[in-house]
């Protein structure tokens, strides 16, 4: 049934204040929603939306049963047709990236596989090290992605050029050499390989400090849509940042940057403490059952 207003209009009561609250907030969660654009808050909005739109038809029955009219809160309900179709769109726009990422993990038919030893594995992180304070020394700017759970997919790479190479000290700096014709995208690293190089990644839309540029805005982006460790080394000043989760820490030491590195790769002190807990407890479940 389409919505009368002028109907709606000569049936004001009580409730209709009840219509104009919700609808209220209705309006001021799309207002955010064009205010935040792209970050955490916005999947946050979305669902507020979700149970605004909940709380409405929940109400309009509460409210119809007791005073039996079927009528209540119609503005609402009507508006709210129109706010699940937005919800939607906006899922799938602000998402799009998100979305994509998941049904490339399900469609693939190759599992991620990485036989790498803890070795070589300190080994990369002690190339990376060396690199990174070469780098910052020098002033090179420079954007390294650690993947360590193969997150990065194809649609990323083929924007660089694949290398495959043994992941070195020189091999990082030569990359972002400025007269390098790679230096200005970014290197993908999984294990100690450098799986491509000259990688362009999506900015983030987040307001930043100012004196971070787009290797930092780059860096940050690819953090929120997958789960990586992004390594800056900023052009303008040489300080190491690294950033997790959309969360930037800056003026890394050697030993902090190691720590992070460690953690990413799976080595670090707790990362191998959980993994000989987790095979203990799994060794004395199949002694139980053998």
């Amino acid at each position: 049934m389409d919505f009368n207003f002028v109907e709606w209009a000569k049936n004001l009561d009580a409730y209709a204040a009840i219509d104009f609250v919700l609808l209220a907030a209705v309006f001021v969660v799309i207002l955010l929603f064009f205010i935040y654009k792209r970050n955490v808050k916005v999947l946050c909005l979305l669902l507020l939306g979700v149970v605004l739109e909940i709380a409405v038809l929940v109400l309009s029955e509460i409210v119809g049963e007791a005073n039996g009219n079927m009528g209540a809160l119609t503005l609402a309900k009507y508006i709210m047709r129109y706010v699940v179709i937005f919800d939607i769109v906006c899922a799938c726009v602000v998402y799009q990236n998100d979305f994509k990422n998941i049904f490339q993990k399900v469609s693939s038919q190759r599992q991620f596989e990485v036989h790498t030893s803890d070795d070589e594995l300190r080994e990369a992180t002690a190339e990376i090290l060396t690199a990174c304070q070469d780098m910052s020394k020098q002033d090179v700017g420079a954007i390294i992605i650690i993947d360590s759970v193969g997150d990065i997919h194809d649609n990323i790479l083929d924007t660089g050029t694949r290398l495959g190479a043994t992941l070195s000290a020189p091999l990082l700096e030569s990359i972002f050499n400025t007269k390098a014709p790679l230096h200005d995208g970014a290197v993908i690293v999984r294990g100690n390989k450098i799986i491509a190089a000259g990688c362009f990644l999506t900015l983030t839309q987040r307001n930043v400090n100012k004196e971070m540029g787009t290797r930092h805005r780059a860096a940050i982006g690819v953090t929120e849509e997958t789960d990586v460790l992004s390594i800056v080394v900023s052009e303008e000043t040489g300080i190491i940042s690294v950033v997790k989760h959309g969360e930037i820490k800056r003026y890394m030491t050697m030993d902090k940057l190691q720590d992070e590195v460690e953690e990413a790769y799976g080595i670090s002190p707790t990362a191998i403490a959980m993994r000989e807990a987790t095979i203990r407890k799994k060794k004395r479940k199949s002694g139980r059952f053998y």
